[in-house]
């Protein structure tokens, strides 16, 4: 499961005021539309790629850590949800079936999901890149936010092209 050193990362990308928990440097990667992809060094070694896609203070992220995890990030400033609670949620992109997403953990202005690292995970990224807006609701089906995914495709793609760069061996014997 991802541990949030890139909790620490979270003011250096922009996407809230925390305190750094750890120190991160990060560059932009690629760029399109609303969306950004950026690598993210932190000062323990690790490293990461997160797309994200901004309106306003609100964003949500797909993050790619080189342990071969991949978690989901809703942020807003209106949210304040303190640190220890879950929530079961539901996404839709566009009108397709929602996805379940049970006990997400809500940090301070944060919601996070660590996607199944099988078959699904990769399948709920294809649908980010094919849609136009994913709708995050509360498990009654009730609206919360919704974010653009004009972009999704080509920076989706980046996430990925940048996540194959942080898991390349350099061993080649491996």
């Amino acid at each position: 499961m991802f541990r949030w050193p890139a909790i620490g990362a979270f003011a250096a990308l922009g996407l809230a005021p925390l305190a750094a928990l750890a120190e991160a440097s990060s560059e932009v990667v690629f760029s399109h539309k609303r969306w950004e992809v950026r690598y993210v060094a932190f000062d323990d070694g690790s490293e990461a790629c997160v797309a994200q896609v901004t309106q306003g203070s609100d964003s949500f992220s797909v993050w790619a850590q080189a342990d071969q995890t991949l978690q989901l990030q809703f942020y807003s400033e209106a949210w304040d949800f303190g640190e220890g609670q879950t929530a079961d949620l539901i996404v839709q992109i566009d009108r397709r079936a929602g996805w379940s997403l049970s006990n997400a953990e809500l940090y301070l202005q944060s919601v996070l999901f660590v996607l199944p690292g099988d078959d699904d995970g990769w399948r709920f990224l294809r649908e980010v890149m094919a849609g136009n807006t994913l709708h995050l609701q509360n498990d009654r089906g009730e609206g919360v936010m919704d974010y653009s995914l004009s972009g999704s495709s080509a920076s989706i793609g980046a996430l990925v092209t940048c996540y194959e760069e942080i898991t390349r061996s350099s061993n080649p014997f491996q």
